[in-house]
């Protein structure tokens, strides 16, 4: 994934861009940030707010977005927020009483989290964020029966999904729309790249509750070590 871009008037979209994933979001972002300003005649002093993934996923691109919106933010002197990234996953899956968001963490692994999601677009977490391999995620959820899985991690997985669970004689759904979602079994989200918005969605939701950083207290979540600090254990 390469990335994306969105700028809201409140709930309502103005404009959006997807990075291109062949392309280092360290050299598309700002650009990406200019074009969406220019094209709605948005300046940056008008901005009220700024937000980003705040992780787990990517250590380099998680980086670049929060620099930049720490950096912006300070400038601007404006709140910024970060948002969980399994967060917007499950955001952007729709409703559901249990959605488990999956990101691949790399060597075969994923990032994995259990989140309701409200007819009102509340999300509530319903475990803590793990880094595990998949048979240990199916494993974690297999009692849970009336699940939706979201996110690339699940897309990515969603044949081992469909073997694990017919093993285990749950219903099995692909790829569904929203209000086609079944009563009960499981169920594959459809593929959404582009989480901007539901990042902004979310931060508003923040905003409006007055549940707000100032730059230097904006962090990354990461779930587990970088490279580098493992190689130092």
């Amino acid at each position: 994934m390469g990335g994306s871009v969105c700028l809201l008037r409140g709930n309502t979209l103005l404009t959006t861009r997807v990075g291109d994933p062949s392309i280092s979001h360290s050299n598309s972002l700002l650009k990406d940030i200019h074009d969406s300003l220019r094209e709605t005649g948005v300046s940056l002093n008008d901005l009220d707010l700024l937000a980003a993934a705040a992780g787990p996923g990517s250590f380099t691109g998680l980086r670049i977005g929060l620099a930049t919106v720490k950096a912006l933010a300070s400038t601007l002197q404006i709140p910024c927020i970060g948002i969980p990234t399994l967060h917007a996953i499950a955001y952007a899956a729709g409703t559901s009483p249990a959605t488990v968001a999956l990101l691949p963490a790399g060597r075969g692994e994923l990032f994995s989290q259990l989140l309701a999601v409200s007819t009102d677009g509340r999300v509530t977490t319903l475990d803590e964020p793990s880094h595990l391999p998949p048979e240990r995620v199916l494993e974690k959820y297999v009692r849970v029966e009336t699940l939706k899985w979201a996110g690339a991690g699940a897309y990515r997985y969603r044949e081992i999904l469909q073997t694990y669970a017919v093993q285990k004689g749950i219903d099995f759904y692909g790829e569904i729309q929203e209000t086609g979602a079944p009563a009960r079994g499981w169920v594959v989200a459809q593929m959404e790249n582009n989480l901007s918005q539901a990042i902004a969605v979310l931060a508003l939701q923040k905003f409006e509750n007055n549940e707000v950083a100032d730059p230097l207290s904006l962090t990354a979540i990461y779930v587990r070590p970088s490279d580098a600090e493992l190689k130092c254990l």
